[in-house]
């Protein structure tokens, strides 16, 4: 069974919906005493990296998470969610992560900028891919939906499977060991997105 967490900042009713699309059962879960009961997690997330943390906190959710991923069973961070699984964040000030990827989260430098664009990142962009399970059936490039305005940098350049060209390359999907996110929204990106989530579901 797969749980969505629930920390009063992710589109679950989407998430949730995209997945029942596949004939997967999801749980949405609140309570972090219960994800050890669960196969698989999925840790959404809509709005700032720094509230985000701070509801974590207030649910007794941060050390669950990290002893979920010290269990070896997957975990999938989805847009702000994926942010979360890194040390640290510069999103209105300095945030410390779950620490799951070493890394870090910054704000797109629109100096480095070919030609004017606008922050956030919003709308269908493509995604470079790694040969790697989560993107098992799918082209090297193919088309997501983004919304954001920060993006990851990994310390470790092994932890990338994922890159996305916007003003620069910047990294969109990350696996390390049992844990993996992904920067676009698979639940509003059609057949793309739904493929990435069988295969999370079939890892």
């Amino acid at each position: 069974m797969i749980a969505i967490v629930d920390y009063n900042m992710g589109n679950l009713a989407s998430v949730q919906n995209a997945f029942a699309k596949l004939g997967e059962d999801t749980v949405v879960e609140s309570n972090p005493s219960k994800f050890k009961d669960y196969d698989k997690l999925i840790l959404p997330g809509v709005g700032a990296f720094g509230d985000a943390m701070e509801h974590l906190r207030e649910r007794n959710m941060i050390e669950a998470l990290r002893e979920y991923a010290a269990s070896g069973k997957y975990m999938l961070g989805i847009c702000l969610g994926m942010q979360l699984l890194f040390e640290s964040s510069e999103e209105f000030g300095k945030h410390e992560g779950l620490g799951l990827i070493k890394g870090h989260v910054k704000a797109f430098d629109e100096t480095k900028f070919n030609e004017p664009l606008k922050v956030p990142h919003m709308g269908w962009n493509r995604m470079f891919t790694e040969n790697h399970p989560l993107f098992e059936g799918l082209d090297e490039e193919h088309y997501l939906y983004f919304v954001h305005t920060f993006h990851v940098t990994c310390k470790n350049e092994s932890d990338v499977i994922g890159r996305t060209e916007y003003g620069y390359k910047f990294t969109s999907a990350v696996s390390h060991n049992n844990i993996m996110g992904i920067q676009p929204h698979p639940e509003k990106s059609h057949e793309n997105g739904l493929k990435i989530l069988e295969n999370f579901i079939n890892l």
